[in-house]
């Protein structure tokens, strides 16, 4: 298998082109099987079992000669393939296997070896130099999910739903906040089985990591006592926390999801354990020692920094022995503990903890794993998507490739955009549109990255959109999350801003994320406030307003592939106001919102008649946008 990526994406972003022997008719759709996609314009190649691969070089002033090199041939890497060349460009074409990945380079005058300019996959070899990599799609994929079609929703599960209270178990001396309060595995399956997910138009599920923790108090860097009912606290790697159930609830929730054609994704931090778990005592030497080699602790933001090379061996605190994965013995350990999980629990796709406190040598071999043992027993697409909490696009970047490293990652700096222009309304929308037109080309073209407002490391976003916004410019909680916890926004506006936010990541690329209670406006301040149980009942006539609104943009975007898989252009954008487009092939949808408290002309809606998706209204150009207010137009 490999990754169902737009072909036509990918062709061109790689300069790649596909000459096959033989044509078979190509499915008609590649939307999954939850959705009735409309015709998908997405190209379609013939499958065949091998095909050419034509690789290109630019021409340059002073080169007389370019050569392929690679691991083909009869000599891999001691020679290779002249290109030929054609006015600008050098080329030649190889013949390869559907689905064969492929290291190479160029040889520029049979001396200066260089990567492929035009490909951005690249993976290390055994002396860690990076070569250009690829995998020949001769159009035999057989994935049925394409993830660009996911709406992910996080699972927080001890704050989800109480299933089973036999396994309610909090903590001796931790207070109710930081205490486990009794979600679980079975409370997941009750609310799957009873269709909350498909009201809201969700198909993803994240759930919080289910590894056992250890099972006493430990100390937060406020001072107070927590448990570990985050699950970031690993003891037993092998082995389901006892507070959320066993193997078989695990397996029982992911069964009951599948049925409803909804995926999940298991959340797996594997930067440590906890003291208290055998594997540190039994293999001291897999880990870093907690000394910053001056006669002080490595505890991340104290004796060592959290980023770079320390950020890779720093200790979250005195209790977290963090993995030193230079070790080949204890990546190996890590890995093949990542792949039985994926194996046991029957889940489709990890989400990866703190990607910038490891070693990418852990990404490359658990991508290799999965390339080459999950994805052909599955016959589906495997979703990596990591965690990497920092507002450097670049830093994020350097993690993401599908072929060697990550699917995606989590988009924090369009986050922190989002969230600063749509909802606090500091700056202009301009900033917004730069924004957008900047970030264009720093991801890797074939990227599939998931695009959020809020999470579990952050205070609930509701209250950025109030009137006036409780937090300040970094979103950092102006109280604790223990003291003066705020209590649920009253005034309509919030509500309306935050489903902003939503229709942005609804109707724009990636894969948009609802954290729990979000759908609701959630209160909640810093760490545990953000991590409330969830209400279940006694939702205002606000909150009921926007969990509606959300499964309507949930409805909007199953409906149009443009929304999905479309590329996005602004087309006009002031102070208020931002117009753009998404298109894929001949669908277009265009996308106005107004985050000013008065009413405001959409401009840059080209001329025509509309139907307003989310009121289904007819509109005519030019269009008038109420306050705090989006339309989603397919022009009629």
């Amino acid at each position: 298998m490999r990754k169902t990526l737009s072909t036509a994406t990918l062709l061109v972003s790689l300069s790649l082109l596909w000459a096959c022997s033989s044509a078979v008719t190509p499915e008609a759709s590649d939307a999954g099987p939850a959705y009735d996609a409309g015709t998908d314009t997405d190209a379609q190649t013939p499958c065949t079992a091998t095909c050419n691969v034509a690789f290109s070089y630019p021409a340059q002033q002073g080169v007389s000669r370019v050569e392929l090199r690679g691991e083909f041939g009869a000599e891999p890497w001691a020679s290779g393939l002249d290109l030929t060349r054609n006015g600008d460009t050098w080329s030649t074409e190889l013949e390869m296997q559907d689905g064969e990945l492929l290291e190479y380079k160029f040889v520029l005058d049979g001396e200066e070896w260089v990567l492929d300019p035009v490909n951005r996959s690249r993976q290390p070899d055994a002396s860690g130099n990076l070569n250009s990599v690829i995998q020949a799609d001769c159009g035999c994929s057989e994935s049925t999910f394409d993830w660009r079609d996911g709406i992910l929703y996080f699972v927080f599960l001890d704050r989800f739903r109480d299933g089973d209270a036999s396994n309610n178990a909090p903590v001796e001396g931790v207070p109710y906040e930081a205490n486990y309060q009794g979600g679980d595995l079975a409370g997941l399956t009750e609310q799957i089985e009873a269709g909350y997910f498909d009201d809201l138009g969700v198909n993803v599920l994240w759930i919080t990591s289910p590894i056992d923790n250890a099972a006493g108090a430990g100390l937060g860097t406020d001072g107070r006592s927590y448990s570990a009912y985050h699950g970031y606290w690993p003891r037993d790697m092998e082995a389901i926390d006892s507070h959320l159930g066993n193997l078989s609830d695990m397996q029982e929730m992911v069964d009951a999801a599948h049925a409803r054609g909804i995926k999940v994704i298991l959340d797996y931090a594997m930067n440590h354990v906890h003291s208290e778990s055998p594997l540190y005592s039994e293999n001291p030497s897999w880990f870093w020692p907690n000394d910053n080699g001056f006669g002080g602790d490595c505890v991340c933001g104290s004796g060592c920094g959290w980023e770079g090379e320390q950020g890779r061996r720093c200790w979250f605190t005195e209790y977290l022995p963090d993995f030193n994965f230079t070790n080949p013995d204890a990546r190996a350990w890590s890995v093949n503990n990542a792949v039985e999980w994926i194996r046991n629990s029957g889940v489709d796709g990890l989400r990866l903890d703190a990607i910038k406190h490891i070693e990418s040598s852990w990404l490359y071999d658990l991508r290799k794993r999965v390339r080459e043992e999950i994805e052909p027993e599955r016959g589906e697409d495997f979703y990596m998507v990591g965690e990497t909490f920092s507002a450097d696009s670049g830093l994020i970047s350097s993690y993401v490739d599908p072929l060697t490293q990550l699917d995606g990652q989590f988009d924090f700096p369009l986050r922190a955009e989002l969230t600063r222009t749509l909802l606090r309304r500091d700056g202009s929308l301009r900033d917004l549109g730069n924004f957008l037109t900047s970030q264009k080309a720093t991801y890797h073209p074939a990227s599939i990255m998931s695009t959020f407002i809020g999470n579990h490391d952050l205070p609930r976003v509701i209250h950025l959109a109030e009137d006036q916004p409780r937090y300040g410019v970094w979103d950092t909680a102006t109280g604790s999350g223990w003291d003066n916890p705020p209590g649920q926004p009253s005034e309509r506006a919030a509500y309306e801003r935050m489903a902003l936010g939503f229709a942005f990541l609804f109707t724009s690329p990636g894969v948009p994320l609802i954290y729990y209670g979000d759908e609701l406006g959630m209160a909640g301040a810093g760490d545990p406030d953000n991590r409330r149980f969830m209400q279940w009942d006694g939702t205002s006539e606000h909150q009921d307003w926007m969990r509606q609104r959300l499964a309507t943009l949930g409805t909007i975007r199953k409906e149009q592939g443009a929304l999905r898989r479309g590329t996005q252009t602004v087309l006009s954008v002031n102070d208020d106001t931002i117009v753009y487009e998404m298109v894929r092939g001949s669908e277009r949808i265009v996308v106005a919102i107004n985050r000013a408290d008065t009413s405001n002309t959409a401009e840059g809606v080209p001329s025509g008649s509309y139907t307003e998706l989310i009121e289904g209204s007819d509109l005519t150009a030019p269009i008038t946008l109420p306050p705090r207010s989006a339309a989603i137009l397919l022009q009629q």
